[in-house]
């Protein structure tokens, strides 16, 4: 599987293709089995021309029921350390790899994964961010291609052809490993600093490729 058909696009590049796009291409997702006991799609939310895209596993429970990503105690968390970057959420997008919430939340299946991740794909190429957040491990095993454990990547930005990816916890998990909460704070007060010292290389339509995002192999 190559790059997604988007009506009415031969060869989408950055940028082109809007998220509205991509969403009404997804409708009502029956591409894996989760589609039979999900509650809600959860496909993304936030600014379509975000510097920063902020990429988790899956929805849990709140996600599922209010179809949008990182609500409740986590995503009360994540508001936290995005104002110790200068952000809000508002100024950024907010997305996950699986759209639909696995039972018990339970790691995603590697089909699932192969289903769904066009999407994520898509939004990726949609939006163009200077910076990949990604929360977690299996959101960053899957942006760096990489089995290597998240507290070994974090800390440093990744570069991935136009991206820059930053790893970092799931401020889920955080919430109940203190030692952990203080590493998610301080990355994002690092991803503070390189948005203030660096601005945006958004200039009009963006051109190029990226490492970041996967080839899907037939």
């Amino acid at each position: 599987m190559g790059v997604m058909h988007i009506p009415g696009h031969e060869h989408q590049g950055p940028r082109e293709v809007s998220l509205d796009e991509i969403r009404s291409v997804m409708g009502d997702c029956r591409r894996c089995p989760l589609f039979e006991t999900r509650g809600n799609i959860v496909f993304g939310t936030g600014n379509p021309r975000a510097r920063v895209l902020v990429v988790g596993e899956a929805p849990g429970k709140n996600e599922d029921e209010q179809g949008e990503p990182f609500v409740g105690r986590a995503g009360a968390n994540l508001n936290g350390v995005l104002a110790l970057a200068g952000l809000e959420r508002s100024d950024i997008y907010i997305a996950n790899v699986l759209k639909c919430r696995p039972p018990a939340n339970r790691n995603p299946k590697a089909d699932e994964v192969l289903a769904c991740s066009p999407f994520l794909r898509e939004q990726i190429r949609s939006i163009w961010p200077d910076i990949i957040v990604t929360l977690g491990n299996p959101a960053t095993h899957f942006i760096l291609k990489t089995e290597i454990g998240i507290t070994k990547l974090r800390g440093r930005f990744h570069q991935m052809g136009h991206f820059l990816v930053m790893p970092t916890l799931h401020p889920a998990a955080a919430l109940r490993n203190p030692a952990w909460q203080r590493l998610l704070e301080e990355d994002f007060k690092m991803l503070g600093e390189y948005l203030a010292e660096h601005p945006s290389r958004a200039t009009g339509k963006a051109t190029g490729h990226s490492d970041a995002l996967p080839r899907l192999e037939d």
